[in-house]
């Protein structure tokens, strides 16, 4: 008998209370197929209240006019609790959307404690306030609190992306509305545990897991200042659309379908190797995987073998098993999704080296089969649209000038590789190929640098420095000749330009 988490409350401003409605989400374990937990679905009256309770919180609140220490502390405490709930939060997430414990220990729960841990340290190092020389007076140039932020997040890393959403918010002063996918809605009732536990003020949270009409009330609400969204393009798109009614800021970060360049000269062990994590990853639901592999056509036939044999060697199963390596997608539609462009890829040309259909051992649950398709023209809907899923492409080029033309050949630009000997050369590639992030011989994404995409793959950025100031606003001050400024400014944020102010 399966167990079922249920909650019949809602967190709002940090508080258990009773939904508005009685409409309830029901998560279903994308291996099982059984339903693991169920949650109220928050309605547009859950979303006035939340927005209600945000706004007092922020404009009359204590959070934001806390000296800076203090906010830290509180936000120290919360990396701590997640730290503390580590395997909990695993465990749910991979129940959840099949990610592999695994791979979920670490991003779904050490990922998150470790942006926390990065941006206590960004904003202690951060000047919220300066004094410059202006051209006829000294100015004094404040960073202060955004107001109110919608926080969107989806089903593939909720509590890594929860965080780098929350923690340069919270620190900056903000007050939040965080709306969770329908599809992992469990773990955020942790998060909210966690956050209580830490202290954190009454009003400054609220989460409300709902489906995408809800969503998008929420970010077209007058009360609310900010907009801070991942996900689709689509909904990228709409967002922009809704918010521009309001001029409400908004950073958003979208899709990708990223270029890992083999040059000629790259060790073949080592690249496949990698790709195997930055391919796969999460199942291949990561905006940042590596689903374009470009080969030099020297080397094409060599590297497709390896890279198939490799993919073959994927282990597929339960996804709370310590060997699975590719668990079943979130759910059905994402399986069929997956099937759907390997049939596409096929009729376009394309020729199936592994994979290609869903697992004989696997009747049940959402499992596609980890999928290698070779003979890929850049040119086919395989290679331009992106998929989430176990399924990436192998792309022939001419010289490195074609690499990198297929490589920027795309509506996106969220994040890529380059494989090679000589790392300076690498860097070199890498000033040419127009995405947000890349990696050389490697992959990774850093917290303490910026993250974000060019063209269809977003606006604004995320983690570090460059991620507080998305949660900020500037504020310049005029003062008088001959003004001087003391020695040491007391060490804390600026509070919000009001209090009790509305929107």
């Amino acid at each position: 008998m399966t167990e079922v988490v249920e909650y019949s409350q809602l967190v709002i401003g940090g508080e258990l209370v009773a939904p508005a409605g009685g409409e309830v989400i029901e998560v279903v374990s994308p291996h099982s197929e059984e339903v693991i937990g169920r949650v109220p679905h928050a309605s547009r009256a859950d979303v006035d209240r939340a927005v209600a309770v945000a706004r007092r919180a922020f404009d009359s609140g204590p959070w934001p006019r806390m000296p800076l220490e203090e906010r830290l502390a509180v936000c120290g405490r919360i990396k701590d609790g997640i730290a503390a709930r580590a395997e909990e939060t695993a465990r749910c997430i991979s129940s959840e959307n099949g990610s592999p414990y695994s791979w979920s220990i670490l991003a779904q729960a050490y990922g998150p404690m470790m942006i926390w841990d990065s941006a206590i340290a960004t904003a202690r190092g951060f000047a919220f306030e300066e004094h410059r020389a202006g051209v006829l007076n000294p100015l004094l140039v404040r960073r202060a609190p955004v107001g109110v932020v919608a926080a969107v997040i989806p089903w593939n890393v909720p509590q890594f992306v929860a965080a780098a959403k929350l923690a340069p918010a919270l620190i900056a002063g903000c007050a939040v509305v965080l709306k969770p996918s329908p599809e992992t809605p469990l773990d955020s009732y942790i998060l909210a545990e966690i956050c209580r536990d830490a202290g954190l003020p009454q009003g400054v949270l609220s989460i409300l897991p709902a489906d995408r009409e809800v969503s998008e009330y929420l970010v077209a609400h007058p009360g609310i200042d900010k907009i801070s969204f991942t996900g689709s393009v689509p909904a990228g798109k709409r967002i922009m659309e809704v918010a521009a009614r309001n001029l409400t800021r908004i950073t958003l970060e979208l899709g990708g379908k990223s270029a890992a360049l083999l040059l000629p000269d790259a060790d073949l062990d080592a690249a496949v190797d990698g790709l195997m994590g930055s391919a796969y990853m999460n199942n291949g639901q990561a905006c940042v995987a590596q689903t374009r592999i470009l080969v030099a056509r020297s080397r094409y036939q060599e590297t497709a073998e390896r890279l198939a044999a490799a993919v073959d060697a994927l282990v597929v199963g339960d996804p709370l098993a310590e060997a699975t390596q590719v668990g079943p997608l979130v759910a059905r539609r994402q399986q069929q999704r997956s099937l759907d462009y390997i049939r596409i890829g096929q009729e376009e040309g394309a020729k199936v080296l592994a994979g290609g259909g869903v697992p004989a051992d696997r009747p049940t649950g959402w499992y596609v089969e980890p999928t290698l398709l070779g003979g890929v023209d850049n040119r086919m809907r395989v290679a331009r649209e992106e998929i989430f899923g176990p399924v990436v492409c192998l792309i022939g080029y001419e010289d490195e000038a074609d690499a990198v033309r297929i490589a920027n050949d795309s509506d996106y630009g969220l994040s890529g590789s380059v494989w090679c000997s000589d790392v300076e050369h690498g860097i070199d590639v890498a000033r040419q190929v127009r995405t947000g992030t890349y990696s050389v011989n490697t992959f990774g994404l850093d917290f303490n640098g910026p993250f974000g995409g060019f063209k269809n793959s977003g606006i604004g950025r995320e983690f570090g420095p460059e991620g507080l100031t998305g949660f900020l606003e500037y504020q310049t001050v005029h003062l008088p000749q001959g003004y001087q400024a003391p020695e040491k400014a007391p060490e804390q944020a600026p509070a919000p330009e009001g209090e009790g102010e509305g929107v």
